[in-house]
Order: structure tokens, then sequence, then C-alpha cells
């Protein structure tokens, strides 16, 4: 089928904004490419300095030239979704040596969780842990020792972090691994009803920690549909993974296979071969437009309409919200994965999940086909799935029908004709919000507002039984300027009761909701924020909004609103402890949410 006339249209507008600073990025990755990696230009001290912890691989470093690939690991042992890479480095190195090749570990990345921060003071570290993530990738490829390089990754910070660290390096290949979900727990909507009870009082914490440790009991990512799962599915649609490689659990045969394949692949794709394929010819627009149609396909995090802003600026790709409203209008939402459906992603994977999903829109002209992969020319490469035979690892097609369509449906058949994610405009800025799991009745809501200035104080206000009536809950002075625009995915327990006893109820806030954000509607990531003197600041009580994700309306209804003096706030506490005043930087001079809320320029 020839390419949806939208998708065309939407790629050549990104490709003309992005001619000047994307010819720029390019000129600079080809003078890299053209230098080469410096090892064999070192002084022999810097050799010896480059070798001595190499071990049995120093003689193959000094003397031969079948190539080094660096790794980029955010291991550690504290998050259940990246302790599976204490094992990664063993198995790539000895892949590497049956190659010929040698690998090192060239440095580590910070990997911080949003469910352990949720609501804490470290979650407005969150958003710019992204950004460091992005400098220590730089910093472990400084060196300038490596022909490709493979990135360990796999939650909501990291990933962006790490493609737009490896795009400052974007002239080495480089291959994505991760480390494949946990295994099902109890159900996510058992596990959600449980927080409704805990937040009515109608459970102790006991039983709301027996919930939350049959949820979450083994190694491996979360199995809900948040930024950690989005993160993975997009390197797929964008062609960073191998085939398949994103829902396999951890510590299987299968998985390793795929970490060993992954980084024969890595090495496989570098300069001194015949098969050169570079990051930055990999993260193209056509890419990056694939991307976001994977992102409205599946009703993905809503983070990631910050960070693919951000990751492509990184490779001088400029983006805006309108490419993801416009797309939003002609991908159907064809899959349901919780918080928008009961199935976890083990069980989208079981249904068929990306093989079927991007085969569903490659048939349907949604989707790029002519892109560059690690996998080889051509999007076609991922309605593959992997398998072990007696030859070892294998690809063969995927399954061309669902086998469940409660949980995955072809393009004929979609949960709903456009995407799961709406832009927002008007007289309050402009916002995005999550819409594949919110019922149709609950898409609009006109209503007073509750203005407050922290989450705690929503939570404290609804204790005291003050949130009763239809109400629009305005939580403002949470953009990144602000106090690094935290999550306030813990409002949503209390918000879905309101909802519940038949409450209008929506939020609009400049800071994020979670990935996990679930029924009730919330108008997030608002610009201008609170702290520049957007219309946000200027709301009191009782003024009428209308939040309308149907005709993308964010609309202050009240007259004389922004004749008012703008709200200030006391953000005096948010300055310091768990390590805030090392973002004091940061925060002076970060982005708006609407260019991606980084601390780089493009």
């Amino acid at each position: 089928m020839s390419l949806n006339s939208t998708l065309k249209s939407v790629t050549d507008r990104i490709i003309a904004r992005s001619e000047e600073t994307r010819g720029t990025y390019l000129e600079r990755m080809s003078a890299a490419a053209s230098k080469g990696p410096s090892r064999a230009h070192l002084s022999c001290s810097g050799q010896a300095h480059a070798y001595a912890g190499a071990g049995q691989d120093q003689e193959a470093l000094a003397t031969k030239s079948a190539g080094n690939l660096g790794i980029v690991t955010s291991y550690n042992d504290m998050l259940s979704a990246h302790q599976p890479f204490e094992r990664y480095p063993g198995l790539i190195r000895d892949a590497a040596r049956e190659t010929g090749g040698t690998a090192q570990v060239a440095g580590g990345v910070p990997a911080m969780c949003d469910g352990v921060t949720q609501g804490e003071a470290g979650m407005e570290l969150s958003l710019f842990s992204r950004d460091v993530i992005a400098m220590a990738t730089g910093v472990a490829l400084s060196h300038n020792t490596y022909d490709a390089a493979v990135y360990l990754g796999v939650c909501d910070k990291i990933v962006p972090g790490l493609v737009i660290g490896a795009q400052a390096f974007g002239h080495l290949p480089g291959v994505f691994i991760p480390a494949g979900p946990m295994t099902s727990g109890i159900a996510n909507d058992d596990k959600a009803k449980v927080r409704q009870e805990f937040a009515k009082g109608e459970c102790g914490r006991d039983k709301l920690m027996a919930s939350e440790m049959a949820a979450y009991h083994g190694p491996g990512t979360c199995t809900f549909y948040g930024t950690a799962n989005t993160n993975q599915m997009l390197m797929e649609f964008m062609g960073l993974h191998l085939p398949g490689t994103s829902f396999v659990t951890p510590n299987t045969e299968l998985r390793d296979a795929l970490t060993t394949e992954s980084a024969r692949r890595a090495l496989s794709l570098s300069a001194l071969g015949n098969s050169y394929t570079p990051v930055c010819e990999v993260l193209d627009e056509k890419a990056f437009a694939n991307g976001i149609v994977g992102l409205m396909a599946t009703g993905g995090s809503t983070n990631l309409l910050i960070h693919l802003l951000a990751m492509a600026r990184a490779g001088g790709i400029i983006l805006d919200w309108q490419d993801f409203a416009d797309l939003s209008e002609v991908v159907p939402l064809l899959a349901r994965v919780y918080p928008n459906g009961l199935a976890d992603v083990n069980h989208f994977h079981a249904a068929g999940g990306l093989g079927f999903l991007i085969g569903e829109l490659l048939a349907g002209g949604l989707l790029h086909p002519d892109t560059k992969t690690v996998a080889g020319e051509g999007l076609e490469h991922y309605t593959s799935e992997p398998f072990l035979s007696d030859d070892g690892l294998t690809w063969r097609k995927g399954t061309a029908t669902s086998l469940n369509e409660g949980i995955v449906r072809p393009l004929d058949k979609p949960f709903q004709e456009n995407g799961g994610l709406s832009h927002l405009t008007g007289n309050l800025g402009t916002a995005v919000m999550k819409i594949s799991a919110v019922s149709p009745e609950h898409r609009v809501t006109e209503a007073p507002v509750r203005v407050f200035h922290d989450q705690d104080d929503v939570k404290a206000a609804f204790k005291a039984g003050e949130l009763t009536e239809d109400v629009i809950i305005v939580v403002r002075f949470q953009g990144p300027k602000a106090n690094g625009m935290p999550e306030l995915h813990s409002l949503t327990p209390l918000m879905a009761i309101m909802q519940g006893r038949g409450q209008k109820v929506a939020l609009v806030t400049d800071g994020r909701m979670s990935g996990a954000s679930g029924k009730v509607p919330a108008a997030i990531h608002v610009s201008p924020e609170a702290l520049d003197q957007g219309p946000i600041a200027y709301l009191q009580d009782g003024d009428i909004l209308r939040v309308d994700a149907v005709a993308g309306d964010l609309e202050i209804l009240t007259e004389g609103v922004l004749d008012r003096a703008p709200a200030t706030a006391d953000l005096s506490a948010n300055q310091a402890g768990v390590g805030r005043e090392l973002f004091t930087a940061f925060r002076a001079s970060v982005g708006s949410a609407d260019t991606g809320a980084s601390v780089f320029g493009v």
C-alpha cells in the first residue's frame, strides 16, 4: 500500500523544518567518522592505559583490528529492570571474542526509578537524570577507542538519555539491548483495586504492601505499559533493537542469545566491515516519524512527548507536538495493555506483540518501510520473531493474525479510530493528554478549578473532604524550571475515587504524569509553565476551565483572568535536599516542556 498522505506530509515538514540543524549535525558526524577511533593513534602510554584492565584481550587490542565494542551500561541491582544487566558484559565479551573482536565496559550511567521516587523529593531529579545519562554516555565514549557500541538500558529516562548520548557519537554503530520484562505477577486490575482501597482507608498498609510485592516480584521491567515498556517499543519501531528483542523475559536462554547476537551485530556494522551503519543514519526523520506512529498505535506513555522531542534534537531533528497531534488523527489505537486494558506486556507479546503491530501498520501505509535499522535495510525485518533452534538463534515470520483481539487488533478492527494521545491548545497554553485509557464520556470536562502548588496539598484537601464537587484540579509550579517537573502519579488513586463517585474531574498541571496514567483525564506538560508566568499562573479557585481532548481545547472560560497579577510560589523547599542542590544550574537553563525540557540546545 502507498504511504499514508498525512504521514508523508508530517515527515516532509519535519525534514524541511530541520534542514539546517540536521545538516550541521550530519557534517559533524561525517567529520568524526573520517577520523576514526583514536585507539591506533594513541601514544604507547595511552594505549597501555586503555588496555591495562582488559585481561586476555590485551594482545588483541594492541595488535589486531577486528573491532572494539564499547559497552555503556545502566546496571544497578536496586532496580529490578536493570539488575539483569549484571551478567551482560561477560556475555558480550565472549560474543566479541568469537568474532575476533573485543569488548570493554566504557562506562556506567545512573538509573533511577520513578516508581520508587513517586511522590517523594527524589522525583525532582528524575527528568534531569535523562540529561545526566546523556552526559555520562558522552564521558564513557570520550576515550574514542571504540568501533561500535552497545547500550544497556530499559526504563523511563535511561533509554532517552542513552539515545541522546549515542547521537553525540552518532558516527558509531550502536545497538540497544534491553533486559526484558519480569514474569507476570498478580493482575494489574487487582493491584489497582488495593491501591484505591488504601486511598479510601479501607485497608491497611500490610495489605497494600503484600499486593505491591506480588506485582513487583522479580528481575525485569515492570509489566504494565508505562514509560519503560514504551521505550522498548520505540527501539524496535526506530530500528535500534534486534527484531523481537523487547519483551523476552530475563535470565532465559533466548534472552541471552539475543544479547550475544546484539553484540556480534554491533561489531558487524562498524566501519571496519562492509555494512557500516552508524546511529546517525538509523535515527533520521523517518525513524522518528515511525516512533510517533508506534506511540499512537500502542497508547504509549506521555513522557515520550517530551523525550522524543529531546532525542530528535540531539540529531538535529526538530519535532513539535503538532506532529504528534496530526499523526494521532490517522493512526488507530491497536493495543490495550494496562493501564489502557487489563493485559500486561507479557500477554501483549504472546498475542502477537510488536511484530504483528508493525506488520499491520506497514500494510496500511502507516509506517515508513524504507528506514535503515540495525537488522538491515527496511522495517520489514521487525515483523519477524526470534526463536532458538538446533542451529541456534534464528528469526522467522511472526504471526499475521492477532492471537487475542482483546489485547491487540488488526488495522480494520481498532480499539479506536485515532491514536492514544491528544494535543490541547488554547488561552491556557499548550498541553498533552493520554486518552487511550480515558472513557469517551470523560474526555471533555468543564468545571471550576481548585489551585494547588504542591501535590501533598491536594491529598490533604481530599482527606479533609473538600473535593466532593465537580472540579478541575490545577497543580502548578511543577514545571522543569520550578522543580524539575516531577510526575504526579500519586494523585491518580484519589482522582479515580472522585471519578468513581460520579464527579466530573480532571487534572491540569505544568508537571508530568506517570507513563501509567490511566482513566482520569490529565492535561499535562502545560507550557508556558507557571514560573515563566504562563497563563496557568493567573488562575484562582473557582475559575472555570474547559479541558476538551476531543476538540483539542484548553480554555479559560472565566473573563478577566489574564488581567490579574500572576501568582508566585515559595520554591525554597525544592532547592536542596536529596541532591536537589546539585541541579540548580539545570533548573536555571532547562528548556520548556514543548521543546523537550532539556538543558541541551539544538
